[in-house]
């Protein structure tokens, strides 16, 4: 399967089979997702594998569709907004790969922002600047969505002079 393929195949998974996933699978994936771009090789990303009390504590409306793994993606803090703006970037693009990496292998993921809410940041250590850029539920999925339909690239597409 060709890149482009795996990238328009990818979708948002919402409901998880209770099905195990080998954590050196995920562990592969993480791995390789690590070579996202990142300014300066700063390689600004932390992982948390949450546990079970963790994972009751963040209180999600649907405990991440009952994936089986559930993963915190955090940015390391930054002294300057730019540098701080930089690592967002390079954490966002370290949890595409990611994503585009489990697709490959018939797992999904589900990226939920509630990482973001001040006690969730908290209770998973984002402290002096750090952000919590995803809470990623990971599994095999129980239910694919359907293609959105998406605006045509050339709609997005200004020519400046």
């Amino acid at each position: 399967m060709s890149i482009k393929e795996v990238i328009q195949r990818r979708r948002t998974i919402k409901s998880f089979k209770k099905e195990t996933i080998n954590r050196d699978d995920v562990m592969s994936w993480l791995e390789a997702a690590s070579y996202a771009p990142n300014h300066r090789m700063n390689e600004p990303w932390e992982i948390l594998f949450l546990g079970p009390e963790t994972r009751a504590k963040l209180n999600h409306k649907t405990d991440l569709g009952g994936a089986p793994i559930a993963l915190a993606v955090l940015s390391k803090p930054a002294s300057k907004q730019l540098e701080r703006d930089e690592n967002v970037m390079a954490v966002s693009c370290f949890i595409q790969n990611f994503m585009l990496l489990a697709e490959e292998a018939g797992a999904g993921v589900f990226w939920s922002s509630i990482g973001a809410q001040p006690q969730n940041r908290e209770l998973l250590g984002a402290v002096d600047g750090a952000e919590v850029i995803g809470v990623l539920g990971v599994g095999y999925p129980a239910e694919i969505p359907a293609l959105k339909p998406r605006t045509p690239i050339a709609d997005k597409v200004t020519e400046m002079p």
